[in-house]
């Protein structure tokens, strides 16, 4: 044997043992609570005049949704989990528009905001002042002036590269501006890793809008100039996303976790508006509102997630930008493909967090080992928040699948139940896995040792990620 190959064969023995070492320290807390048994309680569905609906007009309801008689067993199952997980209603009678990418939603945003007569509740992560960010403040301003009240809240951390100014300017012309835990005094108490993450548009009480589209140019095109990995070599790659505007009866869910947000932050009170009218029924989707809070403890869209894969009978699609998945969600997930449920996974091929990114490809092997389906987007940067379970069960929202979304941020998630628009979001989700590379158990294991270990660095980390 060459002096050379002894020393590589030296280097990869310590290297083994490294790994080892480091697997032992990588174990974050637990981030959920446990996902146990079937919830038992009944199902239960809202009218759009906030009345709970009887057995029988709740199985109508359901029939209505079930287009070809095969799906209602698999919508009464969801629903029934999701009753027993949440304590936000079901709500019958609205219209759900699925969104993709940042012109489309910025289009049906700006649209929804011009025709508001009474009020705009914006909430936001990430608000630029980029070309992006000026349209929407000048759009805000003239709505303000025309007597619309304009109240916004953004994140202090998620927005800390936009200038105080940008929002002065804004307050100053009578819009409300909250800046969501500024980051003094809560880095000196030690609270600055709560963080809303919200993206959520509310126009007159009616329409609202939720995903995962910040205020920003990265979102401004699928494909156009976006993603800079270095100065002169740029490697420029559009943001893919998903957005889903929902017009009807469940905007007043949407709209009091607005309101609570604002209250919670002990905030200046809001001026008097109408922000809950009454809203006659606009569709047929059935959909739920889910608002997540890291100072609360039952991590509600955790649980949710969950419980629709644990469930779930034939398909588990999800797209979803960030991904550290806990001991529980691996189990669940490999479970759900070691029964015969087509477990899919779409995850990013590329990121602006190579932590985050690689605490994620860490677990690939054990879920690959399991059946379930790993695919990487190429060709954009994937921000996406998505699932489809079943073909009848909906998740979109702001919430990824990592301990930043389910412990230390607040979040918010619409659920809809039904196979029409679960089928548009299997067609988006078709769209992707036509752009993306799947990940194979046999060439992964022969990934490099450096590989792994940058993997089980970031692994060491992955819950404050």
């Amino acid at each position: 044997m060459s002096e050379a190959a002894r020393c590589a064969r030296t280097v990869k023995a310590w290297g083994a043992a490294l790994l080892v070492a480091l697997a032992a320290c990588a174990s974050p807390p637990a981030y959920g609570p446990a996902v146990g048994a079937q919830p038992g309680r009944p199902v239960h569905i809202e009218s759009a005049q906030g009345t709970r609906l009887t057995a029988a007009q709740s199985a109508a309801v359901l029939e209505k949704l079930d287009r070809a008689g095969k799906e209602s067993d698999l919508l009464r199952r969801h629903i029934a989990i999701e009753e027993a997980v949440t304590g936000s209603p079901l709500v019958a009678g609205n219209k759900a528009t699925l969104l993709e990418d940042g012109p489309a939603t910025y289009k049906a945003m700006f649209a929804a905001i011009r025709a508001a007569r009474d009020h705009v509740n914006l909430e936001v992560y990430i608000f630029r002042d980029d070309d992006v960010g000026k349209e929407f403040q000048q759009l805000l301003l003239a709505k303000q002036a025309q007597g619309v009240q304009v109240n916004l809240i953004y994140d202090s951390v998620g927005s800390i590269k936009t200038p105080r100014s940008f929002f002065d300017a804004m307050r100053e012309k009578g819009v409300r501006v909250l800046e969501f835990n500024p980051v003094l005094p809560s880095a000196a108490t030690g609270n600055v890793n709560h963080r809303d993450h919200r993206k959520l548009l509310v126009v007159d009480g009616r329409i609202a809008f939720v995903g995962g589209i910040n205020i920003d140019d990265v979102y401004s095109s699928s494909s156009a100039a976006s993603f800079r990995k270095s100065s002169e070599d740029e490697k420029k790659t559009g943001w893919r996303d998903l957005h889903v505007r929902i017009e009807g009866p469940v905007a007043a869910e949407f709209q009091k976790l607005f309101l609570e947000h604002w209250k919670k932050q002990d905030a200046e009170p809001l001026p008097q508006r109408r922000y809950f009218p009454e809203v006659k029924p606009a569709g047929d989707e059935l959909v739920r509102a889910l608002g997540a809070s890291a100072d609360e403890q039952d991590a509600v869209v955790y649980q949710t997630l969950l419980y629709a894969v644990k469930y779930a009978q034939k398909t588990v699609h999800v797209t979803v930008a960030y991904f550290i998945p806990d001991e529980q969600t691996v189990a669940i997930l490999g479970a759900a493909a070691r029964r015969g449920v087509d477990v899919t996974l779409i995850l990013p091929g590329q990121t602006d967090f190579w932590a985050v990114f690689e605490a994620g490809r860490s677990h690939y092997t054990e879920l690959l080992e399991a059946g379930v389906k790993i695919y990487e987007r190429e060709g954009a940067l994937l921000h996406s928040k998505t699932a489809v379970v079943d073909g009848a069960w909906s998740s979109i929202g702001s919430t990824n699948w990592d301990p930043r979304s389910f412990v230390h941020n607040d979040e918010i998630n619409a659920e809809i139940l039904g196979p029409d628009f679960a089928a548009r979001m299997e067609q988006a989700f078709r769209k992707d896995l036509e752009k993306s590379k799947r990940i194979r158990l046999e060439e992964w294991r022969k990934r490099s040792l450096a590989l792994r270990l940058k993997q089980w660095t970031a692994r060491m980390w992955e819950y404050w990620l």
